[in-house]
C-alpha cells in the first residue's frame, strides 16, 4: 500500500505540472513554468524514493533535488512579485 501512495503521489506531482505548462503556454508567464518544472522535480523525486525504497545512499541527492524545486518555487515567487508595481491613493 505504502508504493502505492507513493506512486499515486509522484501522477499527482506531475500531473500538476502538466497543469501548469498549459497555463504557461497560455500567458507566457515564468511563474507558471517554474510551478511546472518544480512539480515534475518533485514528482521525479517521489517516484526515485519509491524506487529506492531502503537504499539511503540515494536519500541525499534525492532530498537535494527536492530543495532545488522548492527554492525554485521561491525564486519564481519572488520574480513575480518584484516586477509588481505600487499604486497610491492619489493616482500619481
Amino acid at each position: 500500500m505504502d508504493q502505492f501512495m507513493r506512486g499515486a503521489i509522484a501522477m499527482a506531482c506531475l500531473v500538476a505540472g502538466m497543469f501548469f505548462l498549459r497555463f504557461w503556454r497560455r500567458t507566457h508567464d515564468r511563474l507558471f513554468i517554474a510551478f511546472a518544472a518544480s512539480f515534475w522535480l518533485l514528482g521525479l523525486t517521489r517516484l526515485a524514493v519509491a524506487i529506492t525504497m531502503n537504499q539511503s545512499e540515494h536519500r541525499i541527492f534525492i532530498y537535494a533535488i527536492r530543495l532545488i524545486a522548492y527554492l525554485l518555487i521561491l525564486v519564481a515567487i519572488v520574480d513575480k512579485n518584484r516586477g509588481a508595481v505600487p499604486r497610491t491613493a492619489a493616482g500619481e
